[in-house]
């Protein structure tokens, strides 16, 4: 097999390089940027309802029984009886699942919006209605009711042989389409204090959450529990306190720089790095291997009124080409720019370069943490 062209991996890491290269190493962010207020977070909610009026493009009633079960028992609940000899052949009605994530502080009465997805073999949820369907949420208790008009942002067409399609339409989105009916309960307004929980684990830009809280509202506000929660004491007053929350949430603070880090995709063959990423001095040899194999068909005829048959043969040849191995010389203490310019020098494609960085880690010399998704 031949080895992939590597103008696009040159680009690729070209722009990546400028990319870093032009970021500055520390700039000053907000508090609100760099961590969240404990118990100010989103839940979420889920349910099982009925898409009606659909074009003839609902599920297959055959392939998808829960369909025809759902419409049952809803009619049962609304007084129509069906008799269980009928089998019904609905092709207007989709089984779906509707999602939606309850905000922090949500009151009932509320409006939110929902994501409508098929969840049988309907071929478009376009120009159906959603009926009423509970959302419930982790403890199996009903937060919200859905119910509205479906949104579809996609068309198609089918005729024999031919077939067009542009975008999605097997989910679709009901912009406010639910109420919410329950509202949780928050410990931000509870106590003296409030925690600041950190996006990321990190000692140094905890202390200096710390240093910066203490020096905009006053010594010993603020507290380190650990290399992510930051304890806060607060105003006891409602109203004091979200004043109190919203100047905490625009502390401006530089934080610490990030730990050097190697991202490897092993399934696309993606390789980002960070600006803190620098090698030992080390030697990388590299060498492209390609192997062709070609099969021609060759027809062997028998001879004449000899009552034999022809026969079809294939001749396989296989050609092995191997360019000559280079080794690269990396200095110790190089930065981001010099591995990827070294790495290019070699001709290394995006594959190639996950191999040569696992090894770099194994031998020790790349000073950074390897993490493969």
């Amino acid at each position: 097999m031949n080895m992939p062209n590597t103008t696009l991996l040159k680009k690729m890491l070209g722009a990546m390089l400028c990319a870093v290269v032009l970021t500055p190493f520390a700039h000053a962010e907000r508090l609100k940027d760099l961590a969240s207020i404990q118990g100010v977070r989103q839940n979420q909610l889920i349910g099982y309802g009925l898409v009606v009026g659909l074009d003839g493009s609902g599920d297959q009633t055959t392939q998808t029984p829960f369909t025809v079960q759902s419409v049952v028992s809803m009619l049962q609940q609304m007084g129509v009886n069906v008799p269980a000899s009928n089998s019904l052949q609905l092709k207007n009605v989709a089984a779906v699942m509707v999602t939606a994530s309850l905000p922090a502080f949500a009151q009932p009465g509320q409006t939110l919006d929902v994501t409508v997805s098929s969840m049988g073999n309907a071929k478009s949820l376009r120009g159906g209605t959603l009926l009423m369907t509970p959302l419930k949420g982790a403890d199996n208790q009903i937060y919200g009711m859905a119910q509205g008009n479906v949104l579809v942002s996609g068309a198609g067409a089918a005729a024999p042989g031919a077939k067009a399609q542009i975008n999605h339409l097997s989910v679709g989105r009901i912009s406010g389409g639910a109420t919410v009916e329950r509202a949780v309960q928050s410990s931000v307004g509870q106590g003296d204090a409030v925690f600041v929980e950190l996006n990321d684990t990190d000692f140094s830009t905890a202390s200096k959450v710390v240093d910066a809280v203490n020096k905009r509202f006053g010594a010993g506000t603020a507290a380190a529990q650990d290399g992510r929660v930051i304890r806060v004491r607060a105003p006891m007053d409602s109203s004091a306190r979200v004043a109190f929350l919203g100047e905490l949430e625009s502390v401006v603070l530089t934080p610490a720089q990030t730990m050097a880090k190697v991202i490897l995709n092993a399934r696309t063959g993606s390789v980002v790095m960070n600006q803190a990423v620098t090698l030992e001095n080390c030697a990388v040899s590299h060498g492209n291997l390609s192997i062709v194999v070609t099969t021609d068909s060759t027809a062997s005829q028998p001879a004449p009124l000899s009552g034999g048959q022809t026969v079809v043969t294939q001749t396989s040849q296989i050609d092995i080409k191997k360019e000559p191995g280079q080794v690269m010389l990396l200095k110790g203490g190089a930065s981001l720019a010099d591995v990827v310019k070294a790495l290019n020098a070699i001709g290394a494609t995006p594959q190639d370069l996950l191999a040569i960085l696992q090894a770099m880690k194994a031998a020790g010399s790349l000073r950074a943490e390897l993490e493969i998704i």
